[in-house]
Formats: C-alpha cells, structure tokens, sequence
C-alpha cells in the first residue's frame, strides 16, 4: 500500500482544459453553478431521505415509495452536476458541511414533522432549487455552453415534475375517511 499523499488539485480551483474550449473565467462560473446545484441537490436527498424514514399515516406506503424514488433523482442529478463540473476543470463540493454551506436552500431542523409538514418543507425547498437552476441555465445559455444547460434542464424537468407531485400531496381531498366527521 502506498503512503505516498500528493494532491493533484486543491478544492476551489478551475484548471484550464482545452478539450472542451470553454473560456476560463466562464467555465469557473459555470463550476461555481454546478457546485452550488450539487450542494442543493444533497441538502435536498438528505431531507427527503430523513422523510423517507420518518413517514407515518395511511398513506405510509405509496409516499415512502415516492420519496425514496425523488431521493434517487437527487442523488443522479448530484452525481451529474458533479461529473460537468470535473469535466470543466473544477473539484466537485464534497461532505455534507460543504454541501450545507454552500446550498442556496437551508435544511428543516433535526426533528420528526407530520408528514403534510415534511413535504410543504420538501415543496418549498424543490421551489428554491428550481430559481436557482433556471438562473444557472440562464447564464450557461449566455456563455454558449449548450452541454452544461442542457443538463440541468433535464434535471430541472425531473425536479419541477417532484415539486409539482408535491404539491398534490398536499391537497384536501384523499379516499382516507375521517371517522370524526362519519
């Protein structure tokens, strides 16, 4: 096993590559973008993970399942946004301290919510990651990096479409009858 430590790149730098011919100062905002995604992107999956667990009621079932499967996207746009921004010569963000520092969305408290509070907070913070990637792809478009928009666009559709799930989760009308009212 080797001992040797030596770092091939310090954390926060933009190397210049000219495969991809992207100019430096724009790749290193185009980084910075993807880093901020990957961020919101994690404080995202481990909400709705804590959720995931957490979820208790008659619909336990169908919105474990769910929230599991928004987790997974989370995770594959996190890994995604992660991939271009190594691609454009920058160090992806790594560890939660990091990725909670540097999201643009702040996670709920530590504690155990009712499930129409857990995912009014899912709700808000998709709502948020959703400004920020449509002003990220917005200036990804100016700078005509077509590649880097065209991720988060798919990612975007994948979130809005989450957000959207959300929303009618949270509406009045179920088939769980209230016994009270009966």
């Amino acid at each position: 096993m080797s001992t040797q430590k030596s770092v091939r790149q310090q954390a926060g730098t933009v190397e210049e590559g000219e495969a991809l011919r992207i100019d430096q100062e724009k790749a290193e905002q185009i980084i910075e973008a993807f880093n901020t995604d990957l961020a919101a992107s994690y404080v995202a999956y481990h909400q709705i993970k804590k959720h995931h667990w957490n979820v208790e009621g008659a619909e336990f079932r169908d919105i474990h399942v769910y929230l599991g499967e928004v987790a997974e996207d989370l995770e594959e746009a996190a890994d995604q946004f992660a991939e271009r921004a190594q691609a454009l010569g920058g160090v992806p963000l790594a560890g939660g301290a990091n990725h909670e520092a540097h999201a643009p969305v702040e996670p709920e408290a530590d504690d155990v919510f009712d499930v129409r509070t857990s995912i009014a907070n899912d709700m808000e913070m998709l709502g948020d990651i959703i400004e920020t990637m449509r002003d990220h792809i917005g200036m990804m478009e100016e700078f005509g990096d077509y590649t880097s928009s065209e991720i988060l666009r798919r990612n975007l559709e994948t979130v809005e479409e989450h957000a959207h799930h959300f929303e009618h989760y949270l509406e009045d009308d179920s088939l769980v009858v209230d016994e009270a009212t009966h």
